[in-house]
């Protein structure tokens, strides 16, 4: 984890190495049970995602999203990375997060920061809306195993997602959970993909 300055401005990056893997409804009750969780064992997480109209950042296979934390708000930059993602974030006041949360977000000069390091104009991006995530953690193996309920734009799905500092161990032991289980590997977009995904078929039909 490093710290880029610009000024008095700290934006925190991380390379995100994770393996994820969309799972039926059936599957997700399995693996519910096999690692014993309840209902207590999940909490529910708010993505609220921002692009231009004419989805930029997606092209460039990159996301911005705002997300609660339990000491605030965060705004995440995320960009492809040799590694996995690279996540550039800074930390906002509940003003801030509230002010960027509309249908033309006004900017900071820490959420401008953050979007230097795109080539997008910062006036261009705009609040698309809102991914809501009931999430369960459990440490498995030297890493994190996370089992996820999503519900946006009148969608839901269910998935798994492996989180690791090791990619290669990581994906030895994400790859033999799914085959315990006869999970077929599956090819899964990041979150943030099936939502942009979703909206941007959600405007194509708006503008017919």
């Amino acid at each position: 984890r490093t710290e880029v300055r610009g000024g008095k401005i700290k934006v925190k990056q991380n390379i995100e190495i994770e393996f994820k893997n969309i799972i039926t409804k059936k599957e997700y009750e399995l693996l519910l049970s096999y690692f014993q969780l309840t209902e207590e064992n999940f909490y529910k997480q708010d993505n609220h995602y921002f692009d231009t109209v004419n989805f930029s950042l997606k092209k460039q296979k990159s996301a911005l999203r705002i997300r609660k934390k339990l000491s605030g708000y965060e705004m995440t930059l995320k960009q492809p990375h040799k590694e996995g993602l690279l996540e550039s974030t800074i930390s906002l006041t509940e003003e801030q997060a509230s002010l960027l949360l509309q249908e033309k977000p006004i900017f900071t000069k820490e959420s401008i920061a953050l979007l230097s390091l795109t080539n997008i104009d910062h006036d261009t991006i705009r609040y698309l809306g809102k991914l809501t995530t009931k999430r369960a953690e459990v440490l498995y193996k030297n890493g994190i195993f996370v089992l996820d309920h999503n519900y946006y734009l009148n969608q839901e799905d269910y998935e798994v997602e492996y989180e690791v500092s090791n990619r290669k161990a990581g994906f030895q032991h994400f790859s033999a959970l799914l085959k315990q289980f006869k999970i077929p590997m599956r090819e899964t977009k990041n979150k943030i993909l099936r939502f942009y995904q979703a909206k941007y078929h959600s405007v194509k039909e708006d503008n017919k």
